[in-house]
């Protein structure tokens, strides 16, 4: 048992077991691309990190595919209007640094904003699904500070898909962003997330491995 008590929990993924006996509530959320779902997840995500008391712990176990599991669109973009954005710049091929830049700047979860909603101890163990497992990309780093800005999210669409086709709405609150309008994700040294830690407990490297051992035992070359 834990040292602490478990006040509350929240649960989000694509697919709610059959038989789920834990009390917390598993909200089902969408991938590759944000539902409804994901919304009410990442809203759900954000009550209850500002819930959390000044002495408090929030422990956020994080894997790859949270960036669509759990979706808030900032003010002035709807839901379907991101996801619309989001699809265009992925169809443009961009690399998962740039698509993570348009969901962070588009969200108001996303790079290190959870963690700023949040008034006692942050804590995140994440599964790593990226390459150098850079943890403000896994997840597009809901709990840690974000190195991108507003200027490399209006990068990301010009060079992956460009403004037509973009949907307005976008186009208008990424320009505000640019203009510096509009406030920027936390960065490394905000005070927010000065209670914030976070390590990656598992990745590409470890799986390969796993599988290769598993491999080994049943007599095969690996």
């Amino acid at each position: 048992a834990p040292p602490w008590p478990i006040a509350r929990g929240l649960v989000i993924g694509p697919h709610r077991p059959a038989a789920w006996a834990l009390s917390a509530p598993f909200v089902e959320g969408g991938h590759p691309f944000a539902t409804p779902g994901s919304e009410q997840g990442a809203r759900l995500a954000l009550e209850l990190a500002a819930g959390v008391p000044a002495g408090g712990c929030l422990v956020c176990l994080l894997s790859g595919g949270a960036s669509a599991l759990m979706a808030a669109p900032i003010d002035g973009v709807t839901l379907a209007v991101k996801q619309q954005a989001v699809a265009h710049v992925m169809k443009g091929g961009a690399d998962i640094s740039a698509l993570n830049a348009v969901r962070k700047h588009l969200s108001r979860v996303k790079g290190g904003r959870l963690a700023a909603a949040c008034p006692g101890t942050v804590v995140t163990f994440a599964i790593s699904d990226v390459i150098g497992d850079d943890l403000s990309v896994i997840g597009s780093g809901p709990c840690v500070p974000d190195g991108s800005t507003w200027a490399d999210a209006v990068a990301a669409v010009e060079h992956h898909g460009g403004w037509d086709g973009l949907p307005g709405d976008v186009r208008a609150v990424l320009e505000a962003g640019r203009r510096g309008v509009l406030p920027d994700t936390p960065k490394p040294g905000d005070v927010r997330l000065s209670r914030a830690t976070a390590e990656v407990i598992g990745g590409r490297r470890q799986a390969m491995a796993g599988a290769a051992a598993a491999a080994a035992s049943r007599g095969m070359s690996t």
